[in-house]
């Protein structure tokens, strides 16, 4: 398979180096040249395919690693670790990635019933088949071609979301397409917690969310995210203070703002996250010295 990688890997350098703006807006393209530390992240639904080099991530205690054998798919929004661990100047790390929608993956399953439910992590890593791979092959060339992109990109990434249904993946991703699947109702309780992560939440509001107990969904988030509701929060509190800490120089008042009501809780919790203080951070990122995202690929 490294043939047709390496032809890939040609198509995403070429574009990269023209610094034009892609047609396919659902595909995003990433190009590093050298390994790097873990990063906090937010991981959107997506899939992942590298083309060359390896990534890895940290979602709570799990560590999953996507290199070009392998794809990486994330069905729910995603705190997490992420770092490149392969990529040198003559052979960068270079990936490609596919924004998951309900929408797109629910018209794939219009005639099916979701029956026996298991229960499904929201996040796997899987190897790459021959029929996935020539998918993204004829996706990708047409960043050579801007003129066909709008009628033939809609067409191909629907297969290679038909292809995902047929693989290992199937069960998340049916249940990522039905509303009233465990890992749906998880999301709209994720969905709560990003619109208020700065105000104090409850376990017996989210479970009514879900439409669960307050056991079973915290055993179903935990789950589906690899971390607690309350440690979900923690990071989107502190990612947040991390693009606050950009503009507002006072890191008492960036914790403040997230949510927290201790200065010393902040600091001390942002320093175990990111591996510096909030304020000698802020002047890393300032510097340019690190990369400062939400979501990778």
């Amino acid at each position: 398979m490294r043939e047709p990688l390496d032809t890939l890997c040609k198509v995403v350098m070429r574009h990269v180096a023209k610094g034009t703006a892609s047609p396919l807006p659902n595909v995003r393209l990433s190009v590093k040249y050298t390994t790097s530390d873990f990063a906090a992240v937010i991981y959107e639904p997506m899939l992942c395919l590298v083309l060359q080099g390896a990534k890895q991530a940290m979602f709570g205690n799990h560590t999953v690693r996507y290199s070009p054998s392998t794809y990486f798919v994330a069905s729910v929004e995603l705190p997490a670790a992420g770092r490149i661990v392969m990529a040198s100047q003559e052979q960068p790390c270079i990936a490609v990635g596919l924004s998951l929608d309900i929408g797109s993956v629910a018209t794939l399953l219009s005639n099916e019933h979701l029956d026996n439910e298991p229960e499904v992590a929201g996040f796997a890593v899987s190897p790459v088949t021959p029929d996935l791979m020539d998918a993204w092959h004829r996706l990708l060339n047409l960043l050579d071609e801007p003129s066909a992109a709008p009628i033939l990109a809609p067409l191909i990434e629907r297969e290679i979301l038909f292809r995902l249904l047929q693989g290992p993946n199937g069960a998340m991703l049916r249940q990522f397409a039905f509303s009233d699947s465990r890992l749906s109702r998880i999301r709209r309780a994720i969905a709560r917690i990003r619109k208020q992560f700065d105000e104090p939440i409850r376990i017996d509001d989210l479970a009514n969310i879900a439409g669960m107990s307050a056991a079973s969904f915290h055993r179903h988030f935990k789950a589906v995210t690899a971390t607690t509701p309350l440690q979900y929060q923690k990071a989107l509190r502190l990612q947040a203070a991390r693009r606050l800490l950009l503009i507002e120089r006072d890191v008492s008042q960036a914790g403040f703002s997230v949510g927290y009501e201790s200065a010393s809780q902040f600091t001390r919790e942002y320093t175990r996250l990111f591996g510096l203080s909030p304020a000698r951070d802020a002047r890393r990122i300032r510097a340019g010295t690190v990369e400062h995202e939400l979501a990778q690929v």
